[in-house]
């Protein structure tokens, strides 16, 4: 049994004829009518009875004929879902995230992509740029928002999707107010609240002390930058945390622009073999950057 014989099945109860059967079908009724008859011995059923005026479904046909439609449809949806799949408009796709990319770029990547592509699955999953990195070799990710510089990007391909600088992050109560920036040198006394050493963030902040000439006495690690602005803002010490945090610092916390800027960026990673989701997940995310 085909799907070439069911829709010759389909066509002549629908028409109730094999000659229109074989118009509809755009075929000549000798092929169409061995179709039919070698149906009926695969199945051990008459499915028609023929006679001068047409064909009739028997009730074994009768019977069949619902199976036989679902099953059409069944195999069209399976080549709908193999163009989609091909093209990336359907599936599941796995995307790591850090977590500093909730407050503002997520909510720009995930609607617009959703709204492009409304067939994907996606399953999200917080991690640290070293975790993405990792479950993207493993091949438990299809694709990451990361922070950049990468400490180890491997074979990964990185494509920069905003553009941010390091900010001092202080307690409101030992800043003196003004928006002017201040020499990260300034800081060489004061305890240090930094990021986990498996945030990149960790390394770049040792990095621009030692550029600034001192090296931090650290007071206390954290891996979630809400974590670290409220360790600051309870006057455990000073840290640097992305600018556009900005937007989500508590009231007891101000941050100042660094004299000597620190960039660093969020990026999208992927491996270099990359189906059509990813690559329309990183066009979107491209799309939706903030390089600002």
């Amino acid at each position: 049994m085909d799907l070439r014989q069911l829709r010759y099945f389909v066509a002549i109860a629908e028409t109730k004829n094999f000659n229109r059967a074989a118009e509809r079908l755009n075929v000549s009724q000798p092929p169409l009518t061995v179709a039919i008859r070698k149906l009926e011995e695969e199945l051990g059923v008459r499915l028609f009875d023929r006679s001068s005026r047409g064909a009739s479904l028997t009730a074994a046909g009768a019977a069949v004929l619902p199976a036989a439609r679902a099953s059409l449809e069944n195999a069209a949806a399976v080549r709908e879902f193999a163009r989609l799949g091909a093209k990336g408009e359907s599936g599941r796709l796995r995307i790591g995230f850090i977590g500093s990319a909730v407050s503002g770029l997520l909510p720009r990547i995930i609607p617009a992509f959703r709204a492009k592509f409304p067939r994907v699955e996606l399953e999200l999953a917080e991690m640290t740029s070293l975790g993405i990195a990792q479950a993207l070799e493993a091949r438990e990710l299809d694709v990451g928002l990361v922070r950049l510089p990468m400490i180890r990007g491997g074979d990964l391909r990185l494509s920069v999707i905003e553009r941010d600088l390091l900010f001092a992050a202080l307690p409101g109560a030992t800043d003196s107010g003004t928006d002017t920036p201040i020499p990260l040198s300034r800081l060489a006394e004061e305890p240090f609240i930094v990021h986990s050493p498996v945030s990149i963030l960790h390394a770049v902040t040792l990095l621009a002390c030692q550029a600034a000439g001192f090296v931090p006495r650290i007071a206390q690690e954290a891996v979630q930058i809400q974590t670290i602005l409220s360790l600051v803002e309870s006057g455990l010490g000073v840290s640097l945390v992305p600018a556009k945090m900005a937007r989500s610092v508590p009231q007891g916390v101000v941050l100042r622009a660094l004299r000597e800027p620190v960039a660093i960026a969020t990026g999208v990673a992927s491996r270099p073999d990359a189906g059509p989701l990813a690559r329309n997940f990183i066009a979107v995310a491209e799309g939706h950057g903030d390089n600002g």
